[in-house]
């Protein structure tokens, strides 16, 4: 599925994020930058150790990376420029500001991704997995996220999210065509 947005566009596509020809792909990393399961771990495992080194890196000036926030690394082995590192919220039940920070994930991102000269940018379902963000919700602040961004911005982006089940790409069709009817 394809939709545009002002001089952008937005892309819905089933499959494997790590296989992406893009310029960023971004990664639903933890605060510590150590890799992990699900998008996470797939994207170290694809992208080889030269993302986790310059990951150590990072940790090693910042501490930790906030939930909400994002930083950029090489893509090693992938088929993309960088890795946009990003910390989505663990899901308390939808009243700890889980929206709020699951919406700067994506924006900071794409700022950071405008600060590389990105032009095309691939994201998961931040959030969903593991943190049990409930889906249909994440989509809606993801696409609503993105789509803000991309109104105000007069540059041409090219956003893929790159989803991995059926259930997830349904979730994100509905809250798509809500948004741009």
């Amino acid at each position: 599925m394809e939709k545009k947005v002002g001089n952008s566009k937005i892309i819905l596509k089933l499959g494997d994020i790590t296989k992406e020809k893009v310029d960023a792909i971004v990664n639903a990393a933890n605060s510590r930058l150590a890799g992990g399961g699900g998008v996470d771990g797939a994207i170290h495992r694809a992208g080889g150790p030269k993302i986790m080194e310059e990951c150590r890196e990072i940790i090693n000036k910042i501490g930790v990376l906030p939930p909400g926030e994002a930083v950029a690394t090489t893509a090693g082995n992938l088929p993309a420029k960088y890795v946009i590192h990003t910390v989505g919220p663990i899901y308390r039940g939808g009243q700890k500001g889980e929206e709020n920070t699951l919406r700067n994930a994506y924006l900071n991102s794409l700022k950071l991704a405008k600060q590389l000269n990105v032009k095309t940018i691939a994201f998961p379902s931040i959030s969903t997995g593991a943190y049990g963000y409930p889906v249909k919700d994440a989509a809606r602040v993801a696409l609503k996220a993105v789509i803000e961004f991309l109104e105000g911005e007069p540059e041409d982006f090219t956003v893929v999210f790159v989803l991995f089940d059926e259930i997830t790409y349904a979730a994100y069709q509905e809250a798509l065509e809500a948004y741009l009817k």
